[in-house]
């Protein structure tokens, strides 16, 4: 892939729009590649690396992977809660990952999907540790254009569990299942 169009997203606040501690900032590129009416996306994210116990199944495909540290990347497309159809991309710093393709807010139509990701875990003592990680989503899975995103991170054990969003999610609790808070594609910073 040779210099697709980036589009970056950052996550620095709290799922409720309060600023992030510092250093829990996460960034994401997102590219989408084809020929305008089937795109693929690429995604890449660079991370802090909080050390969260891993899950216990190997590498890939993971039931439950949002309880343990992961960053998540919604797409959706147009249409009202009851029918908008959304992926859930969600991807661990040790290689685990979890994709659901919805139709309906929480309504699985597909999961576990098999996707090719590739995270790296960089633990330098004067820069702290990181990781980085990449993947590729193919044009079928996504939702029909105009797209509309949101990106969350979540990290932490027990009472010290932390959810991040790039747009806030209000509500008494965080929900990511919400599209109405979602970002227009095109309103994305090149």
């Amino acid at each position: 892939m040779k210099n697709p169009p980036w589009r970056s997203l950052t996550i620095d606040r709290l799922w409720d729009g309060r600023p992030a501690a510092s250093g829990e900032e996460v960034r994401w590129q997102v590219a989408a590649v084809g020929d305008g009416e089937r795109e693929d996306l690429w995604l890449r994210v660079e991370a802090p690396f909080h050390d969260d116990p891993p899950p216990t199944e190997p590498p890939g495909p993971t039931p439950r992977l949002w309880q343990h540290e992961v960053v998540e990347l919604f797409v959706a497309g147009p249409g009202a809660a009851d029918d908008v159809e959304y992926l859930e991309v969600e991807l661990g710093p040790h290689g685990h990952h979890l994709v659901l393709r919805l139709h309906g807010v929480r309504r699985v139509v597909e999961s576990e999907l098999s996707l090719e990701f590739r995270a790296r875990i960089d633990r330098a003592p004067i820069t702290g540790a990181r990781w980085t990680g990449e993947a590729h989503l193919p044009a079928a899975w996504l939702p029909p254009r105009p797209w509309r995103l949101n990106a969350y991170t979540i990290h932490g054990v027990g009472r010290q569990r932390r959810h991040l969003a790039m747009q806030p999610v209000p509500g008494a609790a965080p929900d990511f299942h919400r599209p109405e808070c979602f970002v227009a594609w095109q309103g994305l910073q090149g």
